[in-house]
């Protein structure tokens, strides 16, 4: 796939070069090998790069020799063009595509001759310099060898064959060998067909996409209040199902089996496509591991499942693990803006434009172990509109290295959900979490022989949406194991403001501030909230009991103020 008359200025290049060439280069092509240095010391980091360098063309590729790759590792290879000034990158991906992106040399640093000179390998090299997105490049490139290569151009390409590039003076590849090729072993440098063409973004995209694993689980679904709902029969893989009205949505997935060592996010977009105001929402899943499940819950009704008994006389069911019920794991807290998308024509406000959508994306990578195999996940958004809101939800899988890991020497995770007060059944009659009025919620765990380095995930977020609620009022979280004071933390948020362009039907007041601006217990219209981890180093072994303390607001008339509250237990085995 040369460019046009790329062949007649090819076969040209190489007559008139070979007046001129010495009889090694008459072979066409030579083989060089580079290592990676890092601050003057040789490194194994990323295997060997490899260049053919031919008079006219040349191309440059990774080995690493001994080293198992993860399988989804693009095989990919660097070409130049020097008659046409134009470099290809072609990468084979997983999943049998082959894609590449051509750049003219016009697109890579400028590089300019200092005088200086150093032998390599018996060869006389030429310095140049320049710089790559702020960063120094060093060039050291020989004439005498009378063929051209490069095994990092983005740095720059030169007419020669490079021997050394040093970027910020302690990072760099030196080559370490230099072989002929015999004509009778020279293979073409181009591929035959160098696959689909894409822009440099999308290539890259492509690229690093190929390293993640990405389930699907909800795309575009309503979440609303009071709509038919039919759900599917029996279980099955795959399928919406829809409860409390319709203000949950969940859906049993098969979730990858991936080494520990690699990152997941979860990626939430929601829009609004009725109800104007800001909801409290979650994303979970339900564990599955013990005699009763928060799905029976759905399934059976709330009343179904274990409560906790406060002192106000209230069962608060479906919030506390007890050692036959597991409560629902909260994977991301968010809160949807007012409005945004729905309401972005019905309300204009000078110098602001509305997005189309809120978009959360967190880091949910300790939960691991949860998230693999068939799992339980749904979404929560609370809400009595009949549009409601619009969610898409994937799970994303990302390897923490491209050399395969070990797993034997690994510790194993162990991970114990605790409780969670936020009442994703409210439309089906489950309690706000107002437990906390004169009690703190309490909880019994066992922590299994073996297990260390104990950590509390914790979210927490206040409500009550008057002057004197807790959504407006800093309130201090306290948590006690055994009767100790073990920590504490106040969730306040005063960014809230950042997220105007998301929230058009909010209330502006006459001051100039909107509702959306406001400070808030933990949490704004439009955003995720971020768990805190809160470490328990010093639990040992045996029967614990954890009790959280808020000091909630009174209640004023029909006005009342609760806590959203969740923890799971992290440790190691």
């Amino acid at each position: 796939m040369l460019r046009k008359n790329s062949f007649i200025v090819l076969i040209l290049s190489v007559i008139v070069a070979g007046f001129s060439a010495s009889a090694k280069s008459d072979s066409g092509k030579t083989k060089i090998i580079y290592q990676t240095v890092i601050n003057g010391e040789p490194s194994s980091r990323g295997g060997q790069t490899i260049v053919i360098a031919g008079i006219a063309q040349a191309k440059a590729f990774s080995e690493n020799p001994g080293v198992e790759l993860i399988p989804q590792t693009p095989q990919e290879v660097s070409y130049i063009e020097f008659s046409e000034k134009f470099t290809y990158q072609v990468a084979d991906l997983f999943n049998g595509r082959r894609i590449y992106t051509e750049t003219p040399f016009s697109e890579y640093p400028k590089l300019e001759e200092t005088g200086e000179t150093e032998e390599i390998l018996g060869y006389t090299c030429k310095k140049v310099k320049g710089s790559l997105r702020s960063n120094s490049i060093e060039i050291w490139y020989t004439t005498e060898l009378n063929v051209n290569g490069t095994p990092l151009m983005s740095h720059g390409i030169v007419d020669g064959l490079v021997l050394k590039v040093v970027r910020n003076g302690n990072y760099g590849l030196v080559a370490t060998s230099i072989e002929e090729i015999k004509k009778k072993d020279a293979e073409p440098v181009f591929p035959e067909n160098l696959g689909e063409k894409a822009d440099a973004p999308l290539y890259r995209h492509l690229l690093t996409s190929s390293f993640i694993t990405t389930v699907e689980v909800f795309n575009n679904e309503q979440i609303s209040w009071g709509n038919p709902i039919e759900n599917p029969d029996g279980i099955q893989l795959n399928k919406t199902y829809k409860y409390a009205g319709g203000t949950i949505i969940a859906k049993k997935v098969k979730l990858p089996e991936v080494a520990s060592d690699h990152l997941v996010f979860a990626e939430l977009e929601q829009y609004s496509n009725g109800d104007a105001y800001d909801r409290t929402g979650t994303v979970f899943m339900i564990p599955e591991n013990k005699e009763k499940s928060f799905f029976d819950a759905l399934e059976n009704g709330v009343e179904t499942v274990p409560a906790f008994q406060a002192a106000n006389g209230k069962s608060y069911h479906g919030t506390v693990a007890t050692p036959d019920f597991a409560p629902a794991v909260e994977l991301v807290r968010f809160f949807t803006p007012f409005g945004v998308n729905h309401f972005n024509e019905q309300v204009q406000v000078y110098g602001q434009e509305w997005e189309e959508k809120a978009y959360y994306k967190q880091d949910i990578t300790e939960l691991l172990p949860l998230l693999k195999g068939e799992v339980w996940i749904g979404v929560f958004i609370g809400n009595y509109d009949k549009g409601g809101h619009k969610v898409s939800l994937e799970i994303k899988y990302y390897p923490g290295d491209r050399v395969v890991r070990e797993q034997e020497n690994e510790k194993e995770a162990w991970i114990y959900p605790l409780f969670n007060t936020l009442n994703i059944m409210e439309m089906a009659g489950q309690e706000y979490g107002t437990l906390f009025e004169n009690d703190s919620l309490e909880i019994a765990f066992e922590v299994p022989e073996g297990v260390e380095n104990l950590t509390l995930r914790y979210i927490s977020t206040g409500h009550g949406g008057w002057g004197g609620g807790d959504e407006f009022n800093q309130k201090l979280n306290e948590i006690f194991i055994d009767d100790k004071w073990v920590d504490s933390y106040t969730p306040w948020n005063c960014n809230c403001g950042s997220f105007r362009k998301y929230n058009p039907a909010s209330g502006n007041f006459w001051n100039g501030v909107t509702s959306s601006d406001y400070s808030r217990s933990g949490w704004c219209p439009g955003e995720a909230t971020n768990p805190v981890f809160i470490p328990l180093k010093n639990l040992n072994p045996g029967r614990h009991v954890m009790k959280i303390a808020i000091p909630i607001g009174e209640r004023e008339g029909g006005s009342f103020s609760h806590w959203n509250i969740s923890g799971v237990l992290v440790g190691e085995k």
